[in-house]
């Protein structure tokens, strides 16, 4: 069986389906084993030379195998029935506890841990470990329960042939405590090449419509072959190690059979002729019948045996894959409650940063330094800078994607490391950069923060993102489908639909992240007039690489290598800040030479 802190509970737990599933086995078990005492029987009554006179006997004999055979049959439906159920409810388990800690982790862990990874650890090793509690449930009882009862009975039939079987058998079992760890170091292997498969086939499906625009097909196939190589090559060995380990153990059954068979067919003709054999002082006496039931016995061995092999390789995989879990789930939550949170409730949306500065992990540089500006209830803010000047960074901080120093950022003059991290993004609604969207309806999108909201509140999202006209065209409308990260809408369209998904949510901020770059000038006005009346007196952050998106909000936050260079209005930032200057010059030229074509 399989032990670890995050499994040790479902034992528990789901004793009572484990409990009836191996009573069903041990009944199997038991009742298999007369089946040999039944057929020896038969040879027996052919070998005195006539079966008349036994016809009772040999119809209670059938009558007995039809017996058992209805035992074997419910007993086989009922453990399918309770151990799988439970090795399922299990993986069901472990894969929700490993979702609800996926949720709760920080953003650098997945830097640092490709999805490859994650899927690899949320299929096949989940998998793994079901098999575990399943097929490893049944294998380890099959390997106990009927060793033990078989070789009771075949010692009690002839204690000399069963003395000739053990040898081998504790073999068998040293063999496989022997391989057990070199075994569980080559599944590691195998499932770290795995994991190298998933992330680069996830990376490709990702970005297959790049490789098709750079006719790069072949090129990514090259690099698929190698990493399917490299993947082959890992589970080739592995296959081969436990494709030698079984056939090594096949092969010391197939030598026990045969002998079995050829001394013990010895033993019955001695007996015969009047010469049985004498070991020890023990003379040995072995009629056909009763060396057609000790193979019985031992055929039915056989399953037992073959089973413990199984059970040292699968347990071998699932410890290579619990250790892959377990440290996955035992990842540090960077990202968390304080304890005694502030609760944020009727927030009015004053945003203020002291001192703030930032460095990501394992960052040489901090990405912003000193950040001290207040932002005051109902303003509507643009950000605007450079390229990795630290915009995206900012904002993110204030959903906490990240940690920071305490008392240095603060919302409605509460810490943000002290507040209670749903309330804090439930009172921010928030417009990534790359407008991800779900393959559902577009109605779906919009109302995703509330699936009840009326469709009307849908409608007014739209508008308000100047979208709804784009999709009333559409064929089902608000129906349609956006397909995966909405493939089948244009880059404006999905950040207009974005924008209406966070307008609805009437949080008292809303911050978009250079959310109308994909929109032409008129539907740009449209949605920062939108802002300024809609959303009056409410926060709202915009980041733009325009200077026109940000021109006529009420403050304009220029950032320069992360540094504050300027925090004020349009006509007092062209007197004091060099970069917003040039990048009103630099756009002005833009137009004029736009104007001269």
């Amino acid at each position: 069986m399989l032990f670890g802190k995050y499994v040790n509970r479902f034992y528990l737990k789901y004793a009572w389906l484990f409990l009836i599933g191996i009573a069903a086995l041990v009944v199997i078990d038991y009742s298999q084993l007369y089946l040999p005492e039944f057929l020896g029987q038969i040879v027996d009554l052919f070998d005195a030379g006539s079966i008349q006179g036994h016809e009772e006997e040999v119809k209670q004999i059938i009558l007995s195998v039809v017996i058992v055979a209805a035992i074997m049959f419910v007993g086989r439906f009922l453990f399918r029935i309770t151990i799988f159920t439970a090795s399922d409810k299990i993986q069901a388990s472990l894969r929700d506890e490993m979702y609800q800690k996926a949720q709760r982790l920080s953003a650098s862990y997945f830097h640092s841990n490709s999805i490859g990874n994650v899927l690899s650890w949320f299929t096949s090793d989940i998998e793994t470990i079901g098999d575990i509690f399943g097929w490893g449930t049944v294998q380890l009882v099959d390997a106990l329960f009927l060793s033990i009862i078989a070789i009771a009975k075949m010692i009690g039939l002839d204690w000399f042939l069963s003395l000739i079987c053990a040898l081998p058998i504790a073999l068998i079992i040293l063999w496989g405590a022997l391989v057990e760890k070199y075994m569980t170091d080559m599944w590691t292997n195998r499932q770290k090449a795995t994991d190298e498969l998933y992330d680069f086939s996830q990376e490709n499906f990702t970005g297959i419509r790049v490789i098709k625009a750079f006719v790069k097909e072949n090129q990514q196939l090259h690099a698929f072959s190698k990493v399917a190589k490299k993947n082959y090559d890992v589970n080739y060995r592995f296959a081969k190690i436990e494709t030698l380990f079984h056939v090594s153990i096949e092969t010391i059954i197939a030598l026990i059979t045969t002998t079995i068979l050829g001394f013990g067919s010895w033993i019955v003709y001695q007996s015969v002729i009047g010469s049985p054999i004498n070991v020890f002082g023990v003379t040995i006496n072995l009629t056909a019948g009763q060396l057609v039931t000790f193979a019985g016995y031992f055929s039915t061995l056989i399953w037992p045996m073959i089973a413990l092999g199984q059970i040292f390789t699968m347990r071998s995989r699932g410890k290579a894959s619990l250790k892959r879990i377990t440290a996955y789930l035992d990842s540090p939550e960077d990202i968390k409650d304080c304890e005694n949170p502030i609760i944020l409730e009727n927030i009015k949306g004053n945003i203020e940063f002291k001192n703030l500065s930032f460095t990501y992990p394992e960052a040489k540089e901090a990405t912003l330094k000193n950040i001290n500006i207040k932002i005051n209830e109902g303003e509507t803010i643009g950000i605007v800078g450079k390229i990795g000047c630290g915009k995206t960074t900012l904002v993110n901080l204030i959903l906490r994607t990240y940690n920071v120093d305490e008392n240095s950022i603060f919302i409605d003059g509460n810490d943000m490391m002290k507040c209670q991290l749903k309330s804090l993004r439930r009172c921010i609604a928030y417009v990534p950069q790359d407008n991800f969207l779900f393959s559902d309806r577009i109605s779906e999108n919009i109302a995703f923060d509330d699936a009840d909201k009326v469709m009307d509140k849908v409608k007014e999202a739209a508008k308000f993102a100047a979208v709804d006209d784009n999709i009333e065209e559409f064929k089902d409308g608000y129906n349609t489908i956006s397909g995966e990260y909405g493939v089948t809408l244009s880059g404006g369209q999905k950040q207009r639909i974005s924008i209406a998904r966070a307008y609805i949510k009437e949080a008292p901020i809303m911050i978009l992240d250079d959310s109308v770059s994909a929109v032409d000038v008129k539907t740009e006005e449209t949605i920062l007039h939108n802002i300024k009346t809609q959303r009056a007196g409410k926060t709202t952050i915009v980041i733009a690489s325009r200077v026109s998106t940000v021109s006529h909000l009420d403050k304009i936050l220029v950032l320069n290598n992360g540094e504050v260079e300027a925090f004020d209005s349009h006509e007092n930032l062209m007197k004091v800040s060099p970069t917003y200057q040039k990048m009103v010059y630099l756009q002005e030229l833009e137009r004029e030479v736009e104007g001269g074509k």
